[in-house]
């Protein structure tokens, strides 16, 4: 089969033969460059127990920590911030890097770079609604989350639980965030 630059010359249109070179282009770096999806997520401890959601997937009812993905232009420490808020309803503050961590997913087939944030909340809006998917935010003690091991989102969590009671911590000065 013709590649579809090629194509060009039996359309005999420059056009054509742009778009054409566009999308080869953009088929080979999809095949070249491969990069891991980054994701940050809130481990929040309050008497003992940990804030988790509970959400919609396609592999059914699941629970998580508070996360999601980096948008374009965002620092980490804000992300964390957005997406505890967007999916719990409750206002945290980083205050501390827990740890960085990778995850390949069989069922998707992508990498994740996970970025755990330990901190504190502030605020709570009982009147906001979660994200899409998000059924509820609940505090669950670590027995309670290891005996739903079946039901974690991913492995991470209850490895970022582990790490938590383990007392590891890194500052968040170890991260940095340029801005043009």
């Amino acid at each position: 089969m013709p590649c579809l630059f090629c194509l060009y010359t039996k359309q005999g249109s420059v056009a054509w033969a742009a778009w054409a070179q566009a999308i080869q282009c953009a088929l080979y770096r999809r095949r070249m460059i491969w990069k891991p999806n980054v994701t940050v997520a809130a481990v929040i401890e309050r008497d003992g127990r940990f804030l988790l959601v509970e959400e919609h997937t396609e592999r059914g009812r699941l629970f998580n920590q508070p996360a999601g993905h980096l948008d374009p232009g965002e620092s980490l420490i804000r992300a964390v911030g957005r997406e505890t808020l967007e999916e719990t309803a409750y206002t945290f503050e980083p205050t501390g890097l827990l740890g960085i961590y990778q995850y390949h997913s069989g069922a998707d087939n992508v990498t994740y770079i996970r970025f755990a944030f330990i901190g504190n909340i502030t605020a709570h809006e009982a009147g906001r609604a979660l994200d899409q998917g998000i059924i509820r935010a609940l505090w669950l003690t670590p027995e309670e989350i290891r005996r739903e091991t079946a039901r974690h989102r991913s492995p991470l969590v209850m490895r970022c639980i582990d790490d938590y009671l383990a007392g590891q911590r890194f500052p968040l000065g170890v991260l940095y965030h340029h801005v043009p």
